[in-house]
């Protein structure tokens, strides 16, 4: 009895699932609902399903929490089975009750798919712009390599423009006259073109006391790939009086002072081809070089002079080997003579240098001919040996070479030369000089020395009074004269716009002849400073300090002997100028020669010009 109830219920139970499945499918029922129940259901079955019906209600409500994800098993189940609910036991009746049957929902991971939020029901349509096709009238080339970039050309800066032309001019004090001018063709890697004058002129307060300078002279440089040309041609004029008054008061009865002119012209051109600098293992240098000049005073004296000289040198690995060699062509003519005096010299060498020293080791051979015949072999050599790296070097130097008598460099020297200078070569038979160099500090550089020097036949000019009135002479001292001393130098650029330099010299001397070094001083200080105060204003200072000279005993015309001694007294000249920019191209400046205005005297008789004031205007273009 029991299992026929079961199998009932079972059927009762299937038949109410495909019920609920077709309800979930939203699809309307094609037959009345009461029909769907063809057997009325046992009481006791009835009685039980309202217990199970409030946990539906629950599993339902719960589903909802889940979210929408449970909506399809939230589907109304309901079924009414008839219209008449008074007769539930009639046959053939519909249920009298709701009737909800279900099953208890256990999810399982597979349908975790099916949860998904909620759709966005919000419709934005995508703006599409309406296109537009503009064809290009180019021809499409179909290139597939890489094309070249052209090099963008770098605009020029303004600042950078350089004003190839200078000239400057002023007027002042002791009827000072002042000009200069430097001319160019600009910026070329290939060719340098120019030239320059420069005008100097002013007059003292003694008797034909006047001094004029005058240089002129043009330029080129002209480099090639593989060497590089260069040239020049100057003139120099350099025109003064014999002003000096050597009578002191005792001239004779009716003596005229009168100070005789004095001009000398000098011309000269040169010319140099050497071989441009390569970066290359076993470098092979070379340069050759040509220069030459035609001097002339006032009166008969004449010098003319070339010299042509050049080195070879080849590189192997960290030694040089070359050799240099000149040849010195010069003749001197004056009324008293008309003499060739000619040298011939010949420099083989060979250097060392490693990281810490340099080595140079060779000897200087010179044979001169002409009014002397001498044959000479010279060492020529140099160390240096770096004590502290990078900072100070030690050096060692010993040499030897004959020097010309030249009326040029004489007359340069001592513009008071009287005629037939006389002429004979000295000879430095050994120069030996040790030191340190280097730098101190950043920007704090030094160089000092200790020599000694032998030279046979050293010039010195003194007075020839008794014989030409008011004008000098040169003589030698006959023996080995022995030269020791001291050399400092230093120079201290702090920074762009301050630059102080200087240099001392300490010299004491041994003679073999002559009883002292006539006019020669036996301390000399050189000193100077550059000051950039700004964009507009630059100052700039020179010190010259000249130790106490002799110059010879003193004898006049006739035997007399002035009243004045032959010593000179040591002095100092102190010199300054300031520039201002007005612009770019025009600036104003001004000078001021021996600022503390004392009579000194290089020259026993001659004294030096007073205080002298004179400035002008620069123009740049």
């Amino acid at each position: 009895m029991t299992t026929k109830y079961n199998y009932i219920l079972l059927a009762v139970l299937m038949s109410f699932f495909f019920v609920a499945a077709n309800a979930q499918t939203k699809k309307p029922a094609t037959k009345p609902a009461a029909k769907t129940a063809q057997k009325p259901a046992p009481k006791k079955a009835a009685a039980k399903k309202p217990a199970k019906a409030t946990t539906a209600v629950q599993q339902k409500a719960s589903a909802k929490n889940l979210g929408d994800a449970a909506a399809t098993v939230a589907v109304d189940t309901t079924k009414k089975g008839g219209q008449n609910n008074n007769n539930a036991n009639t046959p053939g009746a519909g249920l009298t009750e709701e009737i909800v049957v279900t099953t208890a929902y256990k999810p399982v991971l597979a349908e975790a798919v099916k949860i998904r939020r909620n759709p966005n029901l919000e419709e934005a349509a995508t703006f599409k712009a309406p296109l537009s096709y503009t064809p290009i009238d180019k021809k499409l080339l179909q290139d597939n390599n890489i094309g070249e970039l052209e090099a963008m050309k770098r605009p020029a800066e303004q600042d950078s423009v350089l004003l190839n032309n200078y000239v400057k001019a002023g007027l002042g004090s002791m009827k000072t006259s002042y000009a200069e001018g430097y001319f160019a063709n600009g910026r070329d890697q290939a060719l340098q073109v120019g030239g320059f004058l420069k005008h100097f002129a002013q007059a003292g307060n003694q008797l034909k006391q006047n001094e004029i300078r005058d240089e002129i002279g043009v330029f080129g440089k002209s480099i090639n790939q593989d060497y590089t040309l260069s040239g020049r041609i100057n003139y120099k004029r350099r025109g003064t009086y014999f002003y000096g008054d050597n009578t002191s008061g005792v001239e004779p009865t009716g003596y005229t002072f009168d100070p005789q002119k004095q001009v000398f012209n000098n011309i000269g051109a040169e010319g140099e081809i050497a071989k441009n600098y390569k970066d290359e293992e076993n470098a092979f240098t070379y340069a050759a070089k040509v220069k030459g000049y035609l001097f002339s005073n006032s009166y008969s004296a004449k010098e003319s002079n070339v010299v042509v000289s050049g080195f070879l040198n080849q590189t192997v690995k960290q030694f040089y080997a070359g050799l240099a060699a000149s040849l010195d062509l010069s003749s001197q003519k004056d009324v008293a003579y008309s003499v060739s005096n000619s040298i011939v010299r010949a420099n083989p060498y060979i250097k060392f240098q490693g990281e810490n020293y340099k080595i140079d080791a060779g000897v200087n051979i010179a044979k001169e001919f002409g009014f002397s015949d001498r044959f000479f072999i010279f060492p020529a050599a140099k160390l240096e040996f770096q004590v502290v790296p990078k900072y100070v070097r030690l050096f060692a130097e010993a040499k030897g070479d004959v020097k010309r008598a030249s009326m040029q460099e004489y007359t340069d020297v001592n513009p008071f030369l009287g005629p037939n200078i006389a002429l004979q070569n000295s000879v430095d038979q050994l120069d030996i000089a040790v030191g340190l160099k280097g730098t101190l500090a950043p920007g704090l550089s030094f160089k000092a020395s200790v020599f000694r020097n032998q030279v046979k036949n050293l010039p010195l000019f003194v007075n020839d009074f008794a014989n030409t009135g008011n004008q000098y002479a040169v003589v030698y001292d006959g023996g080995k004269a022995r030269i020791s001393g001291f050399n400092g130098e230093l120079n201290f650029k702090a920074a762009e716009d301050f630059d102080l330099f200087g240099r001392v010299e300490v010299k004491d001397y041994k003679l073999a002849t002559e009883a002292k070094p006539w006019n020669l001083p036996t301390f000399k200080l050189t000193a100077g400073t550059v000051i950039h105060i700004s964009d507009k204003v630059d100052i700039n200072g020179s010190l010259l300090f000249r130790g106490a000279t002799q110059d010879r005993p003193l004898v006049l015309p006739g035997g007399t002997t002035p009243a004045v001694s032959s010593a000179i007294n040591s002095f100092a000249d102190l010199s300054g100028g300031a520039t201002y920019k007005v612009n770019k191209k025009v600036s104003v400046f001004v000078q001021v020669n021996n600022i503390l205005s004392t009579s000194n005297q290089t020259w026993l008789y001659y004294p030096n010009y007073g205080l002298n004031v004179f400035g002008g205007v620069g123009y740049a273009f």
